[in-house]
């Protein structure tokens, strides 16, 4: 898995692939919400298997991508920061998600399978709203780690020369992550 991961980010680039991955991983919900009691299970096992690789590649990158600007003796202060940042975008998904079910509800009713759906179809919205976050990306954005050359206009596009990472064209040499990445 990781090392598709690691191709994937080189060929398509992080803006690129948060995108996709942002609108996949709603589509991904969405079809959750879709669910019935007569959809057959292994339709079910695919759909999760499907959004669980997705889900896991675009957390990948995104871990990878939250310290690609932050200088080695940084990380460690950084590392607890993205940590809670992540945990805490977690537990609004699932505050959100039960408050939808709450609002939902029928009272004195326990809830119905439509108020899941609802629950799906939110967190789909919200999902999908995070390629707007990405769509403001460079398209050379994280290069450095993934190695990814992004055509900095259409000349360059169709020429075919092969451009620099990120690292490589600043003046500067003391670039925090000239190696590493999602090797």
């Amino acid at each position: 898995m990781k090392l598709a991961t690691a191709r994937l980010f080189r060929k398509f680039g992080f803006r690129r692939l948060f995108i996709a991955g942002s609108l996949a991983t709603a589509v991904s919900i969405a079809a959750m919400g879709l669910f019935t009691p007569a959809t057959p299970v292994w339709l079910m096992m695919l759909v999760i298997f499907i959004g669980g690789f997705i889900r896991s590649m675009y957390f990948t990158g995104v871990n990878v991508f939250a310290y690609a600007d932050i200088a080695e003796d940084d990380v460690s202060r950084a590392t607890p920061i993205a940590a809670v940042a992540q945990q805490l975008s977690i537990a609004l998904g699932v505050a959100l998600a039960g408050l939808v079910l709450e609002l939902q509800a029928v009272p004195g009713q326990g809830p119905q399978l439509s108020d899941f759906h609802a629950a799906f179809f939110v967190m789909a919205a919200v999902a999908a709203c995070a390629a707007f976050a990405f769509i403001r990306l460079p398209p050379d954005a994280g290069s450095a780690i993934s190695g990814h050359r992004a055509p900095q206009s259409p000349a360059e596009t169709a020429s075919g020369r092969p451009l620099k990472p990120i690292a490589s064209r600043n003046s500067s040499t003391d670039s925090p992550r000239d190696e590493g990445g999602l090797t």
